[in-house]
């Protein structure tokens, strides 16, 4: 049987170097050459995380963990298993040939592992990216035997080997549509076909990418044809909370729903006129970040629009901001913050239209992290000296100071997370980041609270609410308020 197996891989490496393919000779060795260490493959994971948004940065760390994974096992285990000469290259023609011939032995081929490993992690998070990456990697798999450098069984151990590479990094950190979203507790709200009853509000001035994108209320209009539409002009005159005040009382009028479409500073103001009017609110992402939305699982307005129709729907926590008078101040829908984070923000706000949102996210941490000083505040009583304090709406997911994700939007806490002020704390914290042990550093406290008072700020001292930034008053309160909302979710495993 493997002489069969072994004779049919020769027969078949030497049809491909007796057939002239147009174009092969042209393009195959090249596109070869530029999957060496796999160099294509991370170029293509950069641009999307550069250019993309979370979605995008997702399936590109996806695809690239997965190339490192195949690669890792190709080079430790695979090359040194079967030591298989390379084929001879006298039957195929020179014109193809790679100036540089590998030295390694030739089952399986890394080549098509790194490519398929890729293209699959990509799929496995988004369908459509890994179908439009497919002929790449089946091209850069082909250059192998059209090169001459591989025989095909090579080619094909090595794209099992991606594709099983893929799938473990799956079995480690599951994908999105893996994991259901908030699923408790389950809420009425009507099921508007077409968006039938919907009043949508579109906000085209959220996110630093809004100018490069096509007409939002059109896009809104497309999926959602029967919903009303009514697009915030900024410099109309009106303020963005009249607009959708009034979107709000005539989707009442409707006995319908109130629809938003924007970035996370404009989900909350959406959410305060739904919750004040016992609406439930569509949230449509249209920002740079979409944190909200993207814990209900709605990614796309696709998945917005699915949920509009079907009607599927759950009660989340709000969180009401008072200050020491009784004087509501806002609610936050996310995350709670003061000292050296709205300073990150209003850096990333200045550099963004500049160089990109995520760039500018990295260089503000940076800059932050190099003139940031310490406030003091009183934290329940207890007076602290603080880099920062932080408050998430329910209970983050990831460890340290980047939460992931929130599985449940109504556990009835707030997740409160400070960063001590002491000598050497920020070294401390880099220290135990770059060795993993960012949960026992003892310059990072974390606690679940109901409620939280914040007393003794300083004047000039801001404060960060989803996204938004702004003075804050000597003294407030941070109380919950559980299922104050009802929103509509993705479905499971949409």
């Amino acid at each position: 049987m493997r002489k069969k197996v072994s004779s049919w891989d020769r027969a078949a490496f030497l049809a491909v170097a007796a057939h002239h393919w147009p174009g092969g000779d042209r393009v195959l060795p090249r596109l070869s050459r530029s999957a060496n260490h796999g160099l294509l493959w991370f170029g293509l994971a950069a641009g999307a995380a550069l250019a993309g948004g979370r979605p995008a940065r997702r399936a590109a760390v996806r695809g690239a963990v997965s190339l490192a994974v195949a690669s890792a096992a190709v080079n430790t285990v695979g090359k040194r298993s079967v030591r298989r000469l390379r084929p001879v290259l006298d039957t195929v023609p020179a014109v193809r040939h790679l100036a540089r011939q590998p030295v390694t032995t030739s089952f399986p081929s890394g080549h098509s592992a790194s490519a398929v490993a890729f293209a699959t992690g990509v799929a496995l998070e988004n369908r459509a990216w890994g179908l439009a990456l497919a002929p790449v990697a089946a091209a850069v798999c082909f250059s192998r035997v059209y090169t001459g450098v591989h025989y095909p069984g090579d080619v094909l151990a090595g794209a099992a080997l991606g594709a099983g590479a893929a799938f473990a990094v799956r079995g480690i950190a599951p994908t999105r549509s893996q994991l259901a979203p908030p699923a408790r507790p389950r809420a009425d709200a009507p099921a508007l076909p077409e968006g039938e009853g919907l009043v949508v509000v579109v906000n085209p001035g959220s996110g630093q990418r809004a100018g490069v994108r096509p007409d939002p209320a059109q896009g809104v209009a497309t999926v959602l044809p029967r919903a009303e539409v009514v697009p915030y002009e900024r410099d109309g005159g009106e303020s963005l909370g009249k607009t959708l005040e009034s979107a709000a009382l005539r989707a009442r009028e409707l006995g319908g729903a109130l629809g938003v479409f924007g970035g996370d500073g404009t989900v909350n103001a959406a959410a305060v006129a739904a919750r004040r009017h016992g609406l439930p609110l569509a949230v449509l992402p249209g920002g740079t970040y979409n944190h909200f939305a993207y814990d209900l699982g709605i990614e796309s307005l696709a998945d917005a629009c699915r949920a509009v129709e079907t009607g599927e729907a759950v009660a989340v926590d709000m969180v009401q901001m008072r200050t020491r008078e009784g004087v509501e101040l806002g609610w936050f829908l996310n995350t709670f913050s003061i000292g050296a984070y709205p300073e990150l923000v209003r850096v990333r706000e200045r550099w963004a239209p500049r160089v990109g949102a995520w760039p500018a996210g990295v260089l503000a941490a940076v800059h932050v992290l190099r003139t940031a000083r310490p406030v003091r505040l009183g934290v329940n009583g207890k007076r602290r000296r603080l880099w920062m304090l932080f408050a998430g709406n329910c209970t983050y997911h990831g460890v340290g100071l980047a939460p992931v994700r929130r599985h449940d939007l109504a556990d009835g806490v707030l997740d409160v997370r400070t960063v001590s002020g002491g000598p050497l704390a920020r070294t401390r914290l880099l220290a135990a980041a770059l060795v993993g042990d960012l949960k026992h550093s003892p310059v990072l406290r974390a606690a679940p609270l109901r409620s939280l008072r914040i007393s003794g700020i300083g004047p000039g001292t801001h404060l960060a609410y989803d996204g938004e930034i702004g003075p804050a008053p000597e003294e407030l309160t941070l109380r919950k308020e559980n299922e104050a909302l009802v929103v509509y979710r993705a479905l499971s495993g949409t």
